[in-house]
């Protein structure tokens, strides 16, 4: 692919993402009173973006997050701060790819 597309491609798929946040709507709550079913219901439009768009992107942040936090395993040793750098480089966006419902904004997993 010439250098054209490729610049082309990145500001279509760039403008594309910004756009997002303005064409998101605000996710009903089930309010059956039941406890169990007060949780997100997620539209199907936010289930497809989030498995289309947000999933591999948070796969990919918690791969890129692990190598870094190999990378800076020696400095995070020398000054005691593994399992902070463990937690916000891997634990977080694994967490946010691997346990979030598909669509919700926030993850059901609330234990540390």
């Amino acid at each position: 692919m010439n250098l054209f597309r490729s610049t082309a491609a990145v500001l279509a798929l760039t403008t594309g993402l910004l756009a997002l946040p303005a064409q998101a709507e605000v996710v009903q709550q089930n309010t059956s009173g039941d406890p169990l079913y007060t949780a997100e219901a997620p539209k199907a439009f936010s289930m497809v973006g989030d498995l289309i768009i947000a999933r591999p992107l948070l796969i990919g942040a918690t791969i890129i997050g692990a190598g870094l936090f190999v990378v800076s395993l020696p400095f995070s040793a020398a000054g005691g701060n593994i399992g902070e750098a463990g937690k916000a480089l891997v634990v977080e966006p694994g967490k946010e790819a691997f346990v979030r419902c598909l669509g919700c904004t926030m993850s059901g997993y609330n234990r540390d």
